[in-house]
């Protein structure tokens, strides 16, 4: 993978702002509901791709357990919905479904996957299978709602186009553009 510079420096400011708005979380069961994550899991879908959404969400999950205003279930969750969304919305250029893969990526398979490391890691007997997917598309639900509405914003205004220029890379100049 090239390094964008551009995509750097916009999913550093992502993860400095999800950290930043970690405090302001939901519980709901044995989760804590963090909206904010999902809307920003789809902006990097969308403005950064699968790679640079990956790492915006693990380095939010992990900055936020550091800091503890997350738990470990953030990892399965937050990076399987920014991946998925990133993946789905990269092969379409279709809006909804950088939605579905936030929506299926963390509230199904996220929720899923952290079975194993409630049970193994976090010592919760009492959890199965499906006991976080509930919670999990609760949230990533909020969040794409969020998501779109500031989408839908951006798109009236005509940021939306502007942003995605702004970041896509341009090529050097005196080389061709490839087709």
């Amino acid at each position: 993978m090239k390094l964008n510079v551009k995509k750097l420096a916009l999913a550093g400011m992502m993860t400095a702002l999800g950290v930043c708005l970690s405090a302001f979380s939901i519980p709901v069961g044995a989760s804590k509901c963090f909206p904010v994550q999902h809307l920003l899991n789809v902006l990097s879908g969308i403005f950064l791709g699968p790679g640079y959404a990956l790492g915006f969400a693990f380095s939010t999950a992990l900055i936020r357990n550091l800091l503890g205003t997350g738990s470990l279930l953030a990892f399965p969750g937050s990076m399987a919905g920014a991946f998925l969304g990133a993946v789905w919305y990269r092969y379409t250029r279709k809006l909804w479904t950088a939605f579905a893969g936030e929506i299926i990526g963390t509230g199904f398979l996220g929720g899923m996957l952290c079975y194993p490391l409630a049970l193994l890691l976090m010592g919760n007997r009492q959890a199965a299978l499906f006991t976080y997917v509930v919670p999990f598309l609760i949230s990533t639900i909020g969040g794409c709602i969020l998501a779109a509405l500031l989408l839908g914003a951006l798109f009236k205004s005509g940021v939306f186009y502007y942003l995605k220029h702004m970041i896509e890379e341009q090529p050097a100049a005196g080389k061709e553009q490839r087709l």
